[in-house]
């Protein structure tokens, strides 16, 4: 089932012809003409006949999802307060294949912020919140990972040696956070701790992030991280 919905994600990322969409989620042209007509009844999908495009119902079962996630309950208040504290952005983020996907996020009103919002994804490799989460993969889970990886750079910062990599990410999980320098998103920084649940795995990672000209990457590991790690350990006991 897993397997059957990342291939549909694939083929609805845009409007597409029934073709292209069975194409790209290597389904049958039938099976994927019944699906997408179900969809389409339920709501979650129109056509004109030709191409095939997401409604807005599909904002439900993000909701739904948000709404039903115990992680995002106990940390969102507490973003909120530790975002309007240190004046900076902050987020979560849950691992979904080679992606981090963005569910909760706070930003002091002062900072007007049109990037990434609730469900945006990023490569893992190169994110702060990413590579705390692949951190919870022993090395040779890792090294496996990284391998299926496309890992096209974001910037010209962005770090693409597998080696240097799996390097990194085995450094990250000993000091028992990630900072990652620009290499996501051009003038931007963030550093990221783990979520861990009451039996120390990892389901989750959160961070906090600023512009290279207004935080050092000296005092984010000075001033933020501290804040972070407090943050982690504040839910650990409430999390199943």
């Amino acid at each position: 089932m897993t397997d059957f919905i990342e291939s549909l994600d694939r083929g609805l990322r845009v409007p597409m012809t029934l073709s292209d969409i069975a194409k790209a989620a290597d389904l049958p042209r039938a099976t994927a003409r019944r699906i997408l007509f179900t969809l389409e009844r339920a709501g979650f999908v129109a056509t004109d006949g030709k191409l095939f495009r997401l409604m807005p119902r599909v904002l439900v079962l993000a909701s739904s999802y948000l709404a039903s996630n115990h992680v995002v309950s106990v940390l969102q208040p507490a973003l909120d307060r530790w975002s309007g504290e240190a004046q900076e952005i902050s987020s979560m983020a849950i691992l979904d294949g080679n992606d981090v996907v963005f569910i909760a996020r706070a930003s002091p009103t002062r900072i007007f912020s049109a990037g990434i919002g609730i469900g945006y994804r990023l490569p893992a490799f190169c994110t702060s919140v990413g590579r705390v989460l692949l951190s919870r993969l022993p090395d040779d889970e890792l090294a496996a990972a990284l391998d299926k990886t496309d890992l096209a750079p974001l910037t010209p910062f962005t770090v693409t040696d597998k080696k240097l990599l799996q390097k990194a990410i085995i450094a990250d999980r000993a000091q028992g956070y990630s900072l990652v320098d620009r290499e996501a998103e051009p003038g931007f920084r963030s550093i990221s701790v783990p979520i861990r649940r009451y039996d120390g795995g990892i389901v989750a990672a959160i961070n906090m992030g600023a512009h290279v000209d207004r935080v050092s990457a000296a005092e984010m590991v000075e001033r933020f991280l501290p804040r972070l790690r407090e943050a982690a350990a504040s839910v650990k006991s409430m999390l199943v």
